[in-house]
């Protein structure tokens, strides 16, 4: 009886551990834990704001008009989608890798979280929505700036939201499933290096025409497909190939989703 226990046991675990119950729970106790520290949750938010300040000052007259979809909007709406959608990104990888690291390997909150009903998708899901509520309050509050600005070209501009929520999700999910890699507060330098590039180099500031031959290179970069997704909407300028970067940010975000579960679930159980 008891080999028969032994069988069962870990079939039962293995099958549970993918079971969502209550994410929600995460993202209660986070809300707690930061309802005194608000000003560590909206720190991210500023610097994508004050990039955006130096180009309307001091590129946007030099620059002139750049062309989004065939229609030319001025160089500083043109830039500021793309610091909408990188702000989205911010927000989702700051709170899905250094504060997941924290909780993951130094105060054990999800050794406790696993204590009670909740199952390692359930920790997964519930850290990713909350690094995506963070995400979406960046988005939020940036779209408020480009409008106060007069950058917002078109009510289409609403939809920013739901293209900063995807670019949230599928950051966050990466950057949880990085994180359960991670061995070390040392690695997160590999986090900051490759924000970089990202930044930079997602069309972020130039359209994909000034790349030449290396335009597939910037195509790549998950940002990319998000920055072009805001600039649409905000441009009120839609083609099919916003369906290629929905399916992008999407796939993404499920393969890393899976990834983040299975190595959560892995990770808690030595």
């Amino acid at each position: 009886m008891s080999t028969n226990f032994l069988r069962i046991v870990p079939t039962a675990y293995a099958t549970d551990s993918f079971r969502v119950r209550r994410p929600q729970r995460m993202i209660e106790r986070h809300l707690v834990a930061y309802r005194r520290q608000w000003l560590i949750v909206v720190s991210g938010f500023f610097e994508p704001l004050f990039y955006l300040l130096s180009m309307r000052a001091g590129l946007g007259d030099l620059v002139g008009s750049v062309s989004v979809g065939g229609k030319a909007v001025p160089y500083d709406a043109f830039v500021a989608p793309a610091l909408m959608a990188s702000s989205a990104m911010n927000g989702a990888i700051f709170d899905s890798t250094g504060n997941v690291l924290h909780r993951l390997k130094y105060a054990r909150i999800y050794d406790a979280a696993l204590a009670t009903p909740m199952g390692p998708a359930d920790v997964a899901l519930g850290e990713i929505g909350w690094a995506l509520i963070r995400g979406q309050l960046y988005a939020c509050s940036f779209l408020g700036v480009m409008a106060a600005l007069g950058l917002v070209q078109s009510w289409w501009s609403l939809l920013a939201l739901p293209a900063c929520a995807l670019i949230g999700l599928a950051f966050a999910s990466v950057g949880f499933a990085g994180t359960t890699f991670m061995r070390s507060w040392s690695d997160m330098d590999i986090v900051t290096t490759a924000m970089m590039p990202l930044f930079l180099f997602s069309a972020t500031f130039f359209p994909t025409s000034s790349y030449g031959s290396w335009a597939w290179v910037v195509q790549i970069s998950p940002l990319y497909h998000g920055v072009a997704l805001v600039r649409s909407a905000n441009a009120g300028v839609w083609t099919t190939s916003i369906l290629a970067h929905i399916a992008v940010l999407v796939g993404l975000s499920a393969v890393a989703l899976f990834v983040a579960a299975r190595r959560l679930d892995s990770l808690l159980r030595k």
